[in-house]
């Protein structure tokens, strides 16, 4: 069976906060995080790999995905699919069924935390939210955006919170255009509609006015994911953008924005 430890991974992690955590507060954690939940779910879907995986984990929420624009995805999947990042988790999860099972393969640019379970490993290309990023992921991602496999990418890299006075992702980053022009990868937009509970956000101020670095919210992913069990999700696919449209005319930091606008227009 597989499983996930937050007492293991708290303990065996790089973070110097997280190892510094009080026995009572990693239960608590635990609690919160929904581990036994999460496990169970998990372990329903332990026959399965990669995108089947996600598959089945998505039939196990019982998540309906109510999808508009699907004749925007091109024949050629060498692109980059870059989305608005409003849930967690579940993001990953929808685009990696959408995507995936048109195209049957995919990598995802995903947190390290995902590694933690072994069906996910085939489709992850690992970044790090918790430290400093090693060179070898490095390595990795070029090799992945070189290759002709369909990448699924979220250009804030954290999870939408409150940014001039809407819940929506602060500025993306520049790095995906950089990708898609280097690698002549054409970009496509898509839009997930929806938000997490009023919980995620307290949390995320509460953190802000304490001047707390390590991101708290994120042991709520689980949480949301679940609360979202039998409900319906709201997802457009735009059209490709070429990527011989990022010319010299804007930095690849501003193509970034303008993409961004591209996604938030997509209502």
């Amino acid at each position: 069976m597989n499983s996930i430890n937050i007492s293991h991974i708290i303990k065996n992690s790089d973070s110097k906060f997280l190892k510094s955590l009080p026995n009572f507060v990693i239960k608590v954690i635990i609690k919160i995080f929904r581990q036994k939940e999460l496990n169970r779910t998990i372990n329903k879907c332990s026959d399965y790999d990669g995108i089947d995986f996600m598959t089945k984990f998505l039939e196990e929420l019982d998540i309906k995905i109510e999808i508009e624009g699907k004749e925007n995805l091109p024949e050629n999947g060498k692109c980059i699919f870059v989305a608005n990042h409003p849930f967690g988790l579940l993001d990953g999860i929808i685009l990696t069924n959408v995507i995936g099972n048109k195209y049957k393969q995919i990598k995802i640019i995903g947190n390290e935390a995902l590694m933690f379970i072994p069906n996910l490993r085939s489709i992850i290309a690992n970044v790090s939210v918790f430290g400093k990023n090693p060179k070898k992921y490095f390595i990795e991602l070029n090799k992945v955006f070189a290759s002709d496999i369909p990448i699924i990418h979220f250009p804030f890299g954290l999870v939408s919170r409150f940014y001039k006075f809407k819940i929506q992702d602060k500025s993306w980053k520049k790095s995906f255009i950089t990708k898609a022009v280097t690698n002549q990868r054409d970009v496509v937009p898509i839009r997930f509609h929806g938000r997490n509970s009023n919980l995620f956000y307290t949390i995320y101020f509460f953190r802000q006015i304490f001047k707390i670095k390590f991101k708290i919210e994120l042991v709520l992913f689980p949480r949301e994911m679940f609360k979202k069990k039998g409900k319906s999700i709201k997802v457009k696919i735009g059209k490709p953008i070429s990527h011989n449209v990022f010319d010299k005319s804007l930095s690849h930091t501003e193509w970034a924005q303008k993409v961004r606008s591209q996604v938030y227009k997509l209502n």
